[in-house]
């Protein structure tokens, strides 16, 4: 049996990072609630425990702690920022409030060698981690002792070697602790033994089995939507059931430029898995004319969704399961563990439940994997790299990048321009660099002269962010002479469009949302 190891969660922003991390060190991990009892904990089996951040204070009546017995059960622990002092409360250390709070980039003193940074950090040298506390450990549970301090953390991380528990007052997990992620390999490898044998061929092989099992002699419908998440939750069912899966494509007209026909040619032609492809385009387009908000387009387009996708599945005479290309980050985020600010709805999923008129089983294949996880998968399955590499794409599609009133005219420049801007990003290498690139219209118009004469056209703005997490990011440095290339076409290849701008917005550490 693959190793696994336990996340309880308290609440933290970045939470899902601890996830990615173990995973990228081959070791397959799960996040659950942070009260989960020791029943729950034996039934999933972990070889190490970690216990996340979060926001919680544990000098509070009623703070977040894990059940005692977590300490109490022979595995490995390390508790992260919050996780730490959580352990140290319960164990006897002390934990006040501070006045020096420490939020950013911190450098600590490693003062002690410690299996948690061997082959790491060295006694006597320094590192360079994120810090995000206010309240801070003052006194250490019997048998810990101090292997890092820092100037507002005088036990910046903690030891007990004899139990195996371990604790950090920084963030392993963000790319802002430049070593972080071989700290948490050397805690899952070489203190928690476990063997790192977790592949995406072996989650392939696994799945398929599952799905097969769910399913029986069933019939699913798939809705799929363009993206690269229902792309290989369909491949992979498909390969698990053959033609017991049928494929409902509905096309809402608010695609990039030619990907509803990118879609039915690899579905239909390539792959010959049963395609139903519904142009919805005019029905979407009239209910969203004229509408400024963002969440009421969002709203629009998911009741329109889920309409048509029904009327098509009763015209195939029924089916038994649904699947849907739900991922982790999905399941997690529909899940309140705390009711800490890193609850979040996702109003495009239907990660909650299907609408009661629809009487069907979910199957959710990927429900155990995240973003990058999932490309891995689909090269697995043989998806075109163009297909798998794309940029995340919104469900509502160009809807919510056309902000303000919708109109056919401006999803049509939007468009047009979208595919320019990309285009110029292949051309000039760049593609693979960059998490997402999109093109937005702005609601607005200016005055311009283009040749001899005035015009009054739409403003286009353009971003591009680049993340190793798909949770922060950072504006992409683009050279002045791609900017001025990119928009020179634009301007010159797409009527309507007289001004371009670049959008330098970037989303700091322990952003989950993304457009």
């Amino acid at each position: 049996m693959t190793d696994r190891v336990l996340i309880l969660d308290f609440g933290s922003q970045v939470t899902q990072l601890i996830a990615r991390r173990v995973r990228e060190a081959g070791v397959y991990c799960e996040i659950h609630p942070f009260n989960i009892d020791r029943a729950r904990i034996e039934a999933f089996g972990p070889r190490a425990i970690i216990l996340s951040g979060g926001p919680s204070s544990v000098i509070e009546a009623e703070a977040p702690l894990p059940d005692p017995v977590v300490y109490e059960m022979g595995l490995p622990v390390l508790g992260i920022c919050y996780g730490e002092q959580a352990m140290c409360a319960q164990l006897g250390g002390g934990v006040e409030g501070s006045d020096h709070r420490e939020f950013g980039r911190a450098e600590i003193d490693i003062t002690d060698d410690c299996p948690l940074f061997e082959g790491v950090w060295a006694r006597g040298g320094k590192a360079t981690v994120w810090m995000s506390h206010g309240d801070r450990v003052t006194g250490l549970p019997e048998g810990f002792r101090t292997v890092a301090v820092s100037d507002g953390a005088p036990f910046a991380a903690i030891a007990n070697e004899n139990r195996n528990l371990y604790g950090v007052q920084f963030h392993l997990e963000v790319v802002h602790t430049p070593d972080g992620a071989a700290i948490l390999r050397n805690f899952v490898h070489n203190i928690a033994g476990c063997t790192g044998d977790w592949t995406m061929a072996a989650f392939r092989d696994q799945e398929i089995a599952k799905i097969r099992a769910q399913v029986g002699d069933g019939k699913v419908i798939c809705g799929l939507s363009g993206g690269v998440d229902s792309a290989v939750a369909a491949v992979l069912i498909h390969e698990a059931i053959g033609d017991q899966l049928t494929c409902i494509f509905v096309d809402h007209g608010l695609m990039r430029l030619h990907e509803a026909e990118e879609v039915v040619e690899l579905f239909r032609n390539h792959y010959n898995i049963p395609l139903v492809h519904r142009d919805a385009a005019e029905m979407f387009i009239g209910q969203l004319e004229g509408v400024d908000d963002p969440e009421t387009k969002r709203k629009i387009i998911g009741s329109a969704f889920i309409d048509v996708f029904d009327e098509e599945a009763k015209k195939l005479g029924g089916a038994d399961f649904l699947a849907q290309g739900t991922l982790y980050p999905d399941v997690i985020e529909s899940v309140s563990f705390t009711g800490g600010p890193s609850v979040t709805i996702k109003s495009h999923h239907n990660v909650g439940g299907l609408p009661e008129h629809m009487d069907l089983q979910l199957v959710e294949p990927l429900r155990e994997l995240f973003k990058d996880e999932v490309r891995v998968l689909g090269r697995e399955l043989g998806l075109p790299d163009a297909f798998i590499a794309r940029h995340p794409f919104p469900g509502p599609g160009l809807a919510i990048r056309c902000p303000g009133g919708i109109s056919r005219e401006k999803l049509e420049i939007l468009r047009k321009a979208d595919a320019v801007y990309l285009d110029e990003i292949r051309r000039s290498g760049l593609y693979d660099e960059i998490w997402q690139a999109f093109a937005v219209l702005l609601p607005v118009r200016t005055v311009g002269v283009m040749g001899d004469g005035r015009t009054y056209d739409f403003v286009c703005a353009l971003r591009a962010v680049t993340s190793t997490d798909g949770m922060t990011a950072d504006w992409y440095h683009f050279p002045h002479d791609f900017l001025g290339r990119a928009a020179t076409r634009i301007i010159n290849e797409v009527p309507g469009i007289n001004r371009v701008v670049y959008d330098v917005t970037s989303k700091p550490p322990g952003t989950i949302e993304w457009e």
